[in-house]
């Protein structure tokens, strides 16, 4: 790959393809085939070979890749980049059907915790899985497929300041004033109308039912309206839709901007941006022939979902996902697992990567005095004494280090005292696994707003910071000697 501007480039193509996690794994998924990583199931058998490199999804939301080193033997270690493919947005409920004062409304779940004062009056539509029914009868079964809803088909519009003379400032209400509009009853209605007696006369018949009995269940849970829309997007009937995990997104496309061409503006760059600079740079770090020659430990990078909401699931870092990969991988190459994994553990390492706050000008007062992380200063490792963050000395000298030889940038941060500090998959899987970390992120400003921005020269920092690691850290790791 080419440098500097390019990879920004790519950052942003990658970003407008991944409007969620489900879009993000799918384009990681693309870029990996694109690149000779084979897919492998956790439902089979795996059949490895060093040399060789592989990927697995969970959930279609989470994906593991990993490429092993042709001197690689079992006990030897992993080096990992983790990061995250989810965002707070605003989710689709079970029922999403809202009929409040003449308007068509979706009802919306607030997943993780978002800037929701940023989604008012912003383009919105739909995105996200939806589960479908195919075939008739004794043939029946049942796809998943992803869907997006190219153009704006909803707003959260904002109660006008002549409505709202309080002097206690605009608050959001998360239940009440976050549904979206769809449409006005009336033109939802002729509309309806208009689909019952167009393509299909009224009182004709379509699959056995009655052209105005076409409602099911779920017509009653989500306006018809909207699966129409959703329908009409993969190619089925809204019959066919038997369930959806569906949220709102941002239309507004990711966009390289700023007067200096020095900035990027997007939603989701927490933690797309880490997600795909760590891919980029695994792909790139083992794309030659020659790449995984001298390479004794295997290459990975684990894209977890749910981090947002505290990594809890069958697919978040918090699951046995990574660690049943490390299982597998070494089992296939030593009968005896749990002697070399052990031994294989203490020999990894783990670059928990999630996006840090940069010093913001308007509210300098926010960082402490002596850390606080500039756009453009590089990645920057984030400590905290009560391990918020996974870094100690050990693991942020070995990443500073591997900065210092390739001549990158790298900034610190600790949160000031009085604030409470957030946390990242790092000290998840530190202390599920045993592996030794190192939290680090790019800086950027606006974290969780619907519209985020990061510096073009961070993106270029993380993606060669990320590939010097698997280049460089087999040959560092063996003159580090600590627990002797």
């Amino acid at each position: 790959m080419a440098k500097g501007s390019s990879v920004a480039a790519d950052l942003v193509e990658f970003l407008n393809a991944s409007p969620t996690a489900f879009h993000a794994v799918d384009e990681a998924k693309k870029r990996l085939r694109s690149a000779g990583y084979e897919q492998v199931s956790e439902r089979e058998d795996w059949s490895l070979e060093a040399g060789k490199k592989y990927f697995f999804t969970r959930n279609h939301s989470t994906i593991v890749a990993f490429a092993i080193g042709k001197k690689y033997v079992a006990g030897n270690g992993f080096h990992i980049i983790g990061a995250h493919t989810d965002s707070p947005c605003l989710k689709l409920k079970p029922v999403s059907k809202v009929l409040k004062g003449g308007y068509l409304e979706v009802g919306v779940q607030a997943y993780g915790g978002g800037l929701w004062h940023t989604w008012f009056d912003r383009d919105l539509t739909i995105a996200g899985r939806m589960i479908i029914r195919e075939g008739k009868d004794s043939g029946v079964s049942y796809s998943h497929q992803l869907v997006r809803i190219g153009e704006p088909i909803m707003r959260i519009p904002t109660l006008a300041i002549h409505l709202d003379r309080g002097t206690d400032g605009f608050k959001v209400n998360t239940q009440s004033h976050l549904l979206p509009v769809l449409a006005t009853s009336v033109k939802a209605e002729l509309n309806k109308v208009v689909s019952e007696n167009g393509p299909v006369e009224s009182g004709s018949s379509v699959d056995g039912k009655n052209a105005n009995e076409i409602s099911t269940a779920d017509n009653q849970k989500h306006h018809s309206l909207l699966l129409q829309l959703l329908a009409a997007e993969v190619g089925c009937k809204p019959d066919d839709i038997c369930d959806f995990e569906l949220q709102a997104c941002d239309t507004q496309p990711s966009i390289i901007a700023g007067a200096a061409k020095e900035f990027i503006f997007s939603g989701r760059l927490d933690n797309l941006c880490m997600s795909f600079c760590s891919l980029q740079a695994l792909i790139d770090a083992t794309s030659s022939e020659s790449s995984l020659e001298d390479e004794t430990g295997v290459r990975m990078v684990a894209l977890f979902d749910h981090e947002e909401v505290g990594s809890n699931s069958a697919q978040g870092a918090g699951s046995p996902a990574m660690l049943d990969a490390l299982s597998r991988i070494t089992s296939f190459f030593f009968s005896d697992v749990k002697v070399v994994l052990e031994k294989a553990i203490q020999k990894s390492f783990l670059i928990s990567a999630d996006m840090a706050h940069a010093l913001h000008p308007n509210y300098m007062d926010k960082h402490e005095d002596n850390h606080q992380p500039k756009l453009h200063g590089g990645l920057v490792i984030k400590h905290n004494a009560n391990q918020r963050y996974a870094t100690n000395s050990i693991t942020s000298f070995i990443f500073r280090e591997i900065a210092i030889k390739h001549n990158l940038p790298v900034q610190d941060f600790v949160v000031r005292n009085d604030m409470p500090c957030g946390s990242t998959i790092g000290p998840i899987l530190a202390s599920g696994t045993g592996i030794r970390t190192v939290d680090v992120g790019a800086p950027q400003l606006s974290m969780h707003s619907i519209r985020e921005m990061c510096a073009v020269d961070d993106v270029k920092h993380s993606y060669e910071h990320f590939k010097a690691f698997f280049q460089e850290f087999s040959h560092l790791d063996s003159k580090i000697v600590v627990d002797i």
